[in-house]
């Protein structure tokens, strides 16, 4: 059993990112493992039996660093189609211009005085260190109105949990904060704000979904140090040895781990202090729903790219018009289109699983987002147990506990679920991880996205 310098467990962006700087500098002794069939991970696209393609997730490309900006433009070259986001809530039978909170004036009277007396009670300038978690956070930045006609729900249908149970350590360019001088003009203005927030530009691929990004980025490793099909059942961090399903054991100098640390955790041996830890973390899990229709994507949802829906009258949180982001995304461009749906699941918050597809037809039914009489061509669907890693009351100081006990064992968690910050958990996120981990491992650098998430936002 030869010793490995480095070995990288997951071939998700996290570990991609790894591997590829590994490749980068030169460092030849590295091997990865991946338990799937293909590379991507929470990234990766799937072609149904009916020819549709569908991420996992309404992913959406953009950047905070110039690196992965580089790498993207050489991955697929010239092969981007660039969007404006258009991103709609649906409630109170209208559509409202995101977010919510920058465009009150589009609301039912009822609604809209609501909001805007719990506006007029909140105190300047203690949103962001006004309270201990979430729910705190939103009732002194948006008041009570805001909080019960939107934020409360929609915030429980993403995250499985209520906002009590939530911190405020993510909200930075996830919750757009206001300005409640320019909102109550804009109420009398009836002036739509739109626009905001780091994605307001994307672009995506024009063939093959996100997934063509990761699998590109994969043929250019080198093979021989790729093991599909290889799920860890066992570390032995003492030996400094993995042990696999297949029967494989690998040895190794220093592990970068991009599964969930949950997983980790409970796979460690001789470790059992640590390994109780792992019953500490929440997390949702996702169930993304795609439906293939035929015919030509109605007039209202051409420019859209996704919609929000916080009432519980439909199952799923958001939707994407998925067809809109690639015309290769259906089998027969513009004779199909396609809506992809995303519902989340917890213990609190738990899905049928054998009706989930139907309940999302009938919800887009109700809502007349596809006609009753719609020509559905195909309908696709995938549970992804690790959905959203919950920034839950205690993660940093759990973290804070957890990461330097494993790296004092040469093991170095990274990635959306490795590293539990959802704040920095997309895509370019990820992949700097795995990239600066190595950097730190090698060249000694810091590593800005993972222990400096504010910094890199910023």
């Amino acid at each position: 059993m030869k010793k490995i310098g480095i070995l990288v467990l997951g071939g998700g962006p996290t570990g991609l990112g790894a591997a590829h700087r590994l490749k980068e500098l030169g460092f030849s002794d590295w091997m990865l493992l991946e338990q799937a069939g293909r590379l991507g991970g929470l990234a990766s696209s799937e072609v149904d039996s009916q020819g549709f393609v569908w991420d996992l997730g309404g992913h959406v490309l953009f950047s905070h660093y110039e690196y992965f900006d580089k790498l993207l433009d050489d991955l697929l070259e010239g092969e981007w189609i660039e969007h404006q986001r258009e991103a709609w809530i649906w409630m109170r039978d209208r559509w409202i211009p995101y977010p919510f909170q920058n465009n009150l004036w589009r609301l039912p009277p009822e609604d809209l005085e609501q909001c805007i007396k719990g506006l007029e009670k909140i105190k300047e300038n203690v949103g962001r260190n006004g309270g201990q978690n979430f729910d705190d956070w939103i009732l002194n930045s948006f008041g009570s109105g805001i909080a019960d006609v939107f934020m409360r729900p929609y915030n429980f249908k993403v995250w499985a949990y209520p906002t009590h149970e939530l911190s405020t350590d993510w909200t930075g360019e996830r919750v757009a904060e206001i300005d409640k001088e320019k909102i109550l003009a804009d109420v009398i203005s009836k002036s739509d704000r739109k626009g905001w927030g780091p994605n307001s530009v994307f672009r995506f691929p024009k063939s093959g979904g996100t997934g063509s990004i990761w699998r590109e980025l994969g043929n250019r490793l080198p093979s021989d140090k790729i093991k599909m099909g290889t799920r860890v059942t066992e570390i032995n961090p003492k030996e400094k040895v993995v042990f696999c399903d297949n029967g494989q054991r690998f040895s190794y100098e220093k592990l970068i781990s991009t599964i969930p640390i949950t997983r980790l955790l409970e796979s460690l041996t001789g470790e059992e202090e640590l390994q109780s830890t792992s019953s500490s973390f929440t997390w949702s899990s996702t169930h993304i729903i795609g439906i293939g229709i035929d015919g030509k994507v109605p007039e209202e949802l051409q420019s859209k790219c996704w919609m929000y829906f916080p009432e519980d009258n439909v199952p799923f949180y958001r939707v994407t018009v998925f067809s809109n982001y690639a015309p290769s995304n259906v089998p027969r461009p513009g004779h199909q289109w396609s809506l992809m749906c995303e519902i989340s699941e917890s213990s609190l918050k738990p899905v049928n699983h054998d009706e989930v597809i139907h309940d999302s037809i009938m919800g887009l039914k109700r809502i007349k987002l596809i006609p009753q009489d719609a020509a559905i061509a195909s309908t696709w669907k995938k549970f992804l147990p690790f959905g959203y890693p919950t920034p839950f009351i205690g993660r940093n100081e759990l973290l804070e506990m957890v990461i330097p006990r494993l790296q004092a064992l040469g093991i170095f968690s990274r990635g959306r679920f490795g590293g539990w910050k959802y704040e920095v958990s997309n895509q370019d996120h990820s992949l700097m991880q795995g990239v600066e981990c190595v950097d730190a491992l090698l060249l000694g650098e810091k590593e800005l996205t993972f222990y400096s998430p504010s910094h890199v936002n910023n």
